[in-house]
């Protein structure tokens, strides 16, 4: 068994000495098969930041009141769209690869998750889940906003540890440079060239992943703060995480140097779908906002049990207003009781 055992040094403008980023958290055979095992830490980071975003939303539903049970469906299905969805997106515009080498489609360990294409696959398969069990599928898509952002965040450091979904050439203090940027970006010049995207492979590039990561948690704490303060309407906070994610996206996108394109252009897949979605859902919130001003609605994302059932009792409404009323009956009864008997007893005092 081995521990660290791949590393890259990698060089930031304004630091003197460069920092050891390691790829592999341990490699061991597995005795009497003869199965070697290669742990990486984009594949822990990842299930870290998933495992964050699912105690967040599971928290979140105690306190809204939604039913644990449902949301661990919604979980499983959810997530298994959003894996096939993220692995299918990648691929699908990455054919002319993947076409040659088929048997590295399921090798999601090695990186090629794309974030829309997991977003796509796991809200399908929320939309359908929640229809079959009947839940609130406005009401989820808002409490996910704020799990995919903290999903994000964090699982962006995944790209770190493999040096990949970095930028083009900057001078800033955070530029970032190593052996593998340096190899990728002279692999792929070719490529940068018919883009029209200029870089030199020895100079220090933008660390995209972590402007995303930075977006990512500031925006969790922006819905955070809406969902507390200001939450009017069900489907509101993925509308907001629809408007700071889109944002984000489509600009960041413009600096990277591993973008998806559509077939047969210079137009980044990921950053036209990021600006239309911003550009969306901004509509909508402007538009649910002049609405709800004009006809004033409170809501509360709490479920709240229909008033002609209470569920601890198992009796209505009604049924419990009459056993009240029978019981302060009874009660009256035996006051008179008690006074017809400290009347008779005086009587044979005198």
């Amino acid at each position: 068994m081995r521990f660290l055992s791949d590393y890259c040094e990698v060089y930031f403008t304004a630091l003197e000495n460069p920092v050891n980023v390691y790829s592999t958290f341990v490699e061991f055979t597995i005795p009497f098969v003869n199965i070697d095992v290669s742990i990486k830490f984009y594949g822990l980071i990842i299930a870290f930041g998933f495992l964050l975003a699912v105690l967040f939303g599971g928290r979140l539903a105690y306190k809204w009141k939604i039913d644990l049970n449902k949301m661990l469906d919604v979980l499983l299905y959810g997530t298994i769209g959003g894996i096939i969805g993220a692995r299918l997106y990648y691929v699908v515009f990455e054919w002319d690869y993947y076409s040659q080498h088929l048997s590295e489609i399921p090798q999601i360990w090695n990186g090629g998750l794309a974030i829309y294409g997991g977003l796509i696959g796991g809200i399908l398969a929320g939309y359908f889940t929640c229809k079959k069990i009947d839940l609130n599928f406005y009401k989820l898509l808002d409490m996910c906003s704020m799990s995919f952002l903290i999903g994000q965040g964090i699982g962006r450091w995944g790209n770190f540890a493999n040096q990949e979904a970095f930028g083009t050439n900057t001078t800033m203090p955070w530029g970032m440079f190593s052996n593998k940027t340096s190899a990728y970006l002279l692999e792929n010049y070719a490529v940068f060239e018919e883009k029209g995207i200029n870089v030199d492979p020895s100079l220090p590039v933008h660390p995209t992943f972590l402007y995303e990561s930075v977006w990512c948690i500031i925006g969790f704490f922006i819905i955070y703060y809406i969902c507390r303060r200001h939450y009017k309407f069900a489907g509101q906070l993925i509308l907001w995480y629809g408007v700071i994610y889109g944002s984000e996206r489509a600009i960041v996108e413009g600096f990277r140097t591993d973008s998806l394109y559509i077939p047969g252009t210079a137009i980044r897949i990921s950053q036209l779908l990021s600006a239309i979605l911003a550009v969306l859902c901004a509509a909508i919130l402007i538009s649910k906002h002049f609405e709800l001003k004009k006809n004033p609605v409170k809501y509360s994302p709490v479920e709240v049990l229909p008033p002609e059932k209470d569920y601890d009792t198992g009796t209505s409404d009604e049924e419990k207003t009459r056993e009240i009323n029978a019981r302060k009956k009874i009660v009256k009864a035996q006051k008179e009781k008690i006074k017809t008997k400290e009347k008779q007893v005086r009587k044979g005092d005198k």
